[in-house]
């Protein structure tokens, strides 16, 4: 049986640590502040991070080096007979049309395969399980990024905002509506679905945003993922870029909410966090991929 290794980029919030405990390799994204080139978990922490970004200090976001994926890819390939690379939605970055264009070539044709399931952060996270989980199981390479395509459709996030700041300087609100939304203490909720970022709702207050991210995910898994929820398919996921004590309170709020269901909370992805800023809530689940 050739041997299958499963590689991600840090958009997917694991990091280097919890690489080496899951046997996957983590390629990190670069950030860069004042034109000077950190990477994620590598030479910026999660801590240096927010400082820099609280400082007003410019930031920019990049795909990685395509001589780093491959660079990677190698190390992987020193190791094991295929790899899947799980990298983040299309939809959100030009990373993973990239990567889908260099898996094409020699030596990585036949051996690399590129899954486009439209995933970032906790959601990209729960892909690796996924596809740890089909190691075991015994299926191929191809079979794995296939099932993963294929449940594509079968997840939801939403993201409460704490402040419209970074989503001003971002340029995805007006400089007009950043400043009414401070005064009316606005507070958006954004809904990741099918690869993209887009507005769901405005709700005044943080309280009034955490309860209609509950009951936005109550009502999706009545509705678009009830089949997957009476087969015990389901996977509850929460993420936060908040301190350590309002992340308690916010897992606390979601298994009250939702009793006899486990639930898998990350630190919400740098690459994501950009834009949110701190204070970030996130709710969603994924459906486990259905087997061939």
């Amino acid at each position: 049986m050739k041997k299958i290794g499963i590689i991600t980029d840090s958009h997917s919030g694991i990091t280097q640590q919890q690489a080496e405990e899951l046997g996957i390799l983590v390629l990190p994204m670069p950030f860069y502040f004042n034109d000077e080139c950190y990477y994620e978990d590598v030479s910026l922490s999660r801590e240096e991070f927010f400082e820099k970004l609280d400082s007003g200090v410019k930031i920019a976001t990049s795909q990685p080096a395509p001589a780093d994926v491959m660079d990677l890819w190698d190390k992987g390939l020193e190791q094991f007979d295929e790899i899947v690379y799980i990298p983040i939605s299309s939809g959100l970055s030009g990373s993973c049309a990239t990567a889908i264009t260099l898996a094409l070539e020699k030596p990585y044709f036949g051996k690399v395969f590129v899954v486009d399931n439209g995933r970032v952060s906790t959601l990209l996270h729960r892909s690796v399980l996924d596809a740890l989980e089909m190691v075991e199981e015994g299926y191929s390479a191809q079979e794995i990024k296939k099932m993963l395509e294929e449940s594509r459709d079968k997840m939801v996030i939403y993201v409460g905002v704490e402040t419209l700041e970074h989503l001003k300087q971002g340029g995805r609100i007006s400089q007009a509506a950043a400043a009414l939304g401070t005064v009316f203490q606005i507070k958006p909720v954004l809904k990741f679905d099918v690869g993209t970022l887009d507005p769901y709702k405005k709700c005044h207050g943080s309280a009034k945003a955490r309860r209609a991210m509950i009951e936005a995910m109550q009502h999706d898994l009545e509705t678009s993922f009830r089949d997957w929820q009476e087969r015990g398919e389901v996977y509850l996921l929460a993420a936060s870029s908040a301190s350590q004590e309002v992340t308690e309170e916010w897992i606390k709020e979601i298994t009250e909410a939702f009793p006899g269901m486990d639930l898998m909370c990350d630190e919400l992805s740098l690459g994501v966090s950009c834009h949110i800023g701190r204070g970030g809530l996130g709710i969603g689940c994924s459906c486990r991929p259905k087997r061939r």
